[in-house]
């Protein structure tokens, strides 16, 4: 039965920021060794997986220390302005931190792993969009809050 009051956050289900960042370290030491991605993150800074950890963390719901330690949503346009970012890195992309995702043994029921994709294909979407040499992006949005969608997790009450 699913009760709303009692249905945990994505963040909560992921396991919250230990297994987010378990995640990205995971999927950054995939992109180092991949000849597409390798390049577009040549240089990263050596903090980038945490950064990435504490966005996903306040997009699924858990606190807001991306935005207070990096600024929210305009520092993570800033970063992908002018990267022209193709659909070959971005599909790319989704498969490395999916297998990632396995690896790290993120939750893999279906309704987690639905908004988890949910999300991470939409914000790919957007930063190929926003990348675009000529693109107009959105400027003064929110961080995203990403949630269950049509499926949330099935709780046995």
């Amino acid at each position: 039965m699913i009760n709303d009051q009692s249905t945990p956050s994505l963040y909560t289900w992921a396991g919250g920021a230990e297994a987010l960042l378990r995640l990205t370290e995971a999927f950054y030491r995939r992109v180092a060794d991949d000849a597409l991605l390798a390049p577009v993150f040549a240089g990263m800074d050596p903090g980038h997986a945490r950064y990435v950890a504490l966005w996903l963390g306040e997009v699924f719901g858990g606190p807001a220390a991306y935005s207070a330690e990096r600024g929210g949503y305009e520092f993570m346009l800033a970063k992908h302005l002018g990267r022209a970012i193709t659909e070959e890195q971005r599909r790319r992309w989704l498969n490395l931190i999916m297998d990632a995702a396995d690896e790290v043994e993120l939750p893999d029921d279906p309704e987690f792993r639905a908004a988890f994709v949910s999300y991470l294909e939409w914000g790919t979407r957007l930063a190929v969009q926003n990348s675009a040499p000529d693109a107009t992006p959105y400027h003064g949005a929110p961080v995203p809050k990403w949630g269950w969608g049509v499926a949330p997790p099935y709780i046995k009450g």
